[in-house]
């Protein structure tokens, strides 16, 4: 723990020293920023270089049976597409925060912010082209950047979209992903397949490398804005619609039974809360999955500072 520590500090004082007027494109692993949609100032390097945190571009995947190292209450990252169903444990996600994977013909990007706690699944094709991802070694609101290869354009993983580079304003399509326990998981998906260990990489990924952030209220790298209505590592649940925001806190919705009828807009939505496995799911009049973004309040109010917050009546 005490490595950890002095790691934290080092990476968190040289983030701060690339506020300074001197810091050059070489401080930022290299990626021209010049065009960028958001302030400059206001990206900082999170102490890897470009991929020092390598994303998984060939999973392996193992079947229930051999997931041997998974503990019922572990976290994993869920998603289900064309009739495959896959697990994304968070213990491996902590090392590499992207899975460059593919559903059959689709091509999608598994994503995961540790320092956010927000898990969130694109398709990796954005208009007319495929992209992979990887780690650029920047945070902007202290989520992770990412960048394609083809472009070297950097994306937002909250805001969705190229945020510098050639293809800078480009969405990116978030899917429907769940962020659960293993034993919810794998009761709903009995024929899930799971991320190998087998990464290519030497981790140990029995050791948690952010062990006690999700419950300290202290944030690494500076945000844009501040929102001190919730402990800063609420978990909550956001959905974007015809470009408004709206947070939904688990500690709200467990006021409410886990069983929420809303209207945000014009839009009916059900919002469903298990206090078990401390996941959400939206959905809307058709009963159908509205895709959401699960992460820490201060991260979803550092980029909506004006989203709509539901409060339990």
């Amino acid at each position: 723990m005490k490595l950890i520590s002095i790691l934290i500090s080092f990476f968190t004082a040289l983030a701060l020293c690339l506020t300074a007027p001197w810091a050059s494109a070489a401080d930022l692993n290299g990626f021209d920023v010049s065009d960028a949609l958001i302030p400059v100032s206001e990206i900082f390097h999170g102490g890897p270089p470009r991929d020092g945190i390598p994303a998984i571009d060939r999973p392996r995947f193992i079947t229930i049976q051999h997931a041997e190292n998974l503990l019922p209450d572990d976290r994993v990252l869920g998603l289900a597409r064309n009739g495959i169903a896959k697990a994304y444990p968070i213990a491996i996600m902590n090392w590499h925060e992207i899975v460059n994977d593919h559903y059959g013909e689709q091509a999608v990007v598994v994503s995961y912010c540790p320092l956010c706690g927000s898990g969130v699944a694109f398709a990796a094709q954005a208009g007319a082209q495929k992209h992979t991802f990887g780690v650029s070694g920047l945070l902007y609101n202290s989520d992770v950047l990412l960048y394609d290869r083809e472009t070297e354009s950097l994306w937002s993983q909250i805001m969705a979209r190229a945020v510098s580079g050639p293809r800078k304003n480009t969405p990116l399509t978030v899917l429907a992903l769940d962020h659960t326990s293993w034993a919810d998981w794998r009761a709903r998906h009995p024929d899930t397949l799971v991320l190998a260990r087998d990464t290519g990489h030497r981790r140990d990924y029995d050791r948690d490398p952010y062990q006690g952030y999700a419950d300290s209220e202290r944030i690494f790298f500076p945000v844009s804005h501040s929102d001190r209505r919730y402990h800063p590592k609420e978990r909550v649940i956001g959905v974007t619609i015809e470009g408004r925001y709206k947070a939904y806190p688990f500690v709200e919705l467990a006021k409410q039974g886990g069983d929420v009828r809303d209207r945000f807009g014009a839009v009916a939505l059900r919002i469903v809360y298990d206090t078990q496995h401390q996941r959400a799911t939206v959905y809307n009049e058709q009963d159908e999955v509205i895709p959401a973004i699960t992460a820490f309040w201060f991260a979803w109010t550092a980029f909506h500072p004006d989203s709509e917050v539901y409060r339990a009546p």
